[in-house]
């Protein structure tokens, strides 16, 4: 595996957990942006919606676009499972035990 591929891998864990940990597991792109860098990954505000889109497509998110094309993604059953290591999916990366 390519480092750009881990990487993803782990960004797409990342994106996962920042909504599991959010109130009503709902975010938007830029606050994810910023926090990104928290888990060692500075992604580009393209970056994390190119992620979302293909989280979304997993079934692991929901997306909103609101007025000016500001992006909110709300975490599906299915993606807090994954961000908390119930459940695998490929493509993302499996978390280590929290502790």
């Amino acid at each position: 595996m390519s480092y750009a591929e881990e990487l993803r891998e782990h960004a797409r864990l990342a994106i996962l957990r920042m909504l599991e940990d959010a109130p009503r597991y709902t975010s938007n792109v830029s606050i994810m942006t910023d926090l990104l860098p928290r888990y060692g990954i500075s992604y580009t505000r393209d970056q994390v919606v190119g992620e979302l889109t293909w989280l979304k497509d997993q079934g692991m998110l929901t997306t909103e676009e609101l007025l000016g094309g500001f992006i909110v993604a709300t975490a599906t059953t299915r993606g807090c499972e994954t961000a908390q290591g119930v459940a695998t999916y490929p493509g993302i990366q499996r978390p280590r035990p929290r502790g």
